[in-house]
C-alpha cells in the first residue's frame, strides 16, 4: 500500500510478495515446534536454569544428539534442537545462536564462546521471490570458533581449525587453520 508523500521505489529485483517457504520442512510439526520455541525462552535463552545437565536433557528429549561433558551457559538460542549433534566435552558459551535450519554439527572438544552465530540460511539474492537456501555446517572436533564470529552455511570449520574473533566465515577453514 501506498501512502501520500511516499517516494517512488523504483525499480526493484525483490519481490517479497511472491516469496514462498512451502518447500521448506522444518523437521517437526507446529506443536512440537511451538513447545520447543517456549522451552527454548524458558531454559535456555533466559539465565534460569543456570545448570547445564538439564539443558543437555531437555535437548535430548527434543532429538538432539548431545554427547558427555557438555556446557551450555545462559541465554543460548537454538533453532530447532532435532537438527544438532553436539559431541563429547563441547562447550557453548552465553549468547551463542545456533540458527539451524539446516543441520549443525558439533565435534567432541569444540568451544563456541560467546555470541557465537551459526546460520544455515540464506537466500537467493538474484531470484525476485527470495528463495530459501540452506546448507548444514560442521564443526569438526578440536575447533574453537572465537567471541561474536559468524560461520555461514555450508562451512566447515576442520579439526582444531579457529574461526578469529568478530570473523564472517563463509568458506571452509581447513583443519589447524586460523581464520581471518
Amino acid at each position: 500500500m501506498r501512502y501520500p508523500g511516499d517516494r517512488d521505489p523504483g525499480p526493484s529485483i525483490r519481490r517479497l510478495d511472491l516469496y514462498r517457504n512451502d518447500g521448506y520442512d522444518p523437521g517437526r510439526g507446529r506443536v512440537a515446534r511451538v513447545i520447543w520455541y517456549y522451552t527454548s525462552l524458558l531454559f535456555f535463552e533466559s539465565a534460569w536454569l543456570p545448570i547445564s545437565v538439564w539443558k543437555v536433557w531437555l535437548l535430548r528429549r527434543f532429538g538432539a544428539k548431545v554427547g558427555r561433558g557438555v556446557v551450555i551457559k545462559p541465554n543460548v538460542r537454538i533453532k530447532y534442537p532435532w537438527r544438532l549433534h553436539v559431541g563429547d566435552y563441547v562447550w557453548i558459551g552465553q549468547e551463542a545462536w545456533i540458527d539451524n535450519l539446516d543441520h549443525v554439527r558439533l565435534g567432541a572438544h569444540c568451544v563456541l564462546s560467546q555470541g557465537v552465530y551459526l546460520c544455515t540460511g540464506s537466500h537467493d539474492r538474484r531470484r525476485a521471490s527470495f528463495d530459501l537456501l540452506i546448507k548444514p555446517i560442521d564443526i569438526q572436533d578440536g575447533a574453537w570458533v572465537c567471541a561474536r564470529a559468524t560461520v555461514l552455511q555450508g562451512v566447515t570449520v576442520g579439526v582444531d581449525g579457529v574461526v578469529a574473533a568478530g570473523a564472517v566465515v563463509s568458506e571452509e577453514v581447513p583443519a589447524g587453520a586460523v581464520s581471518r
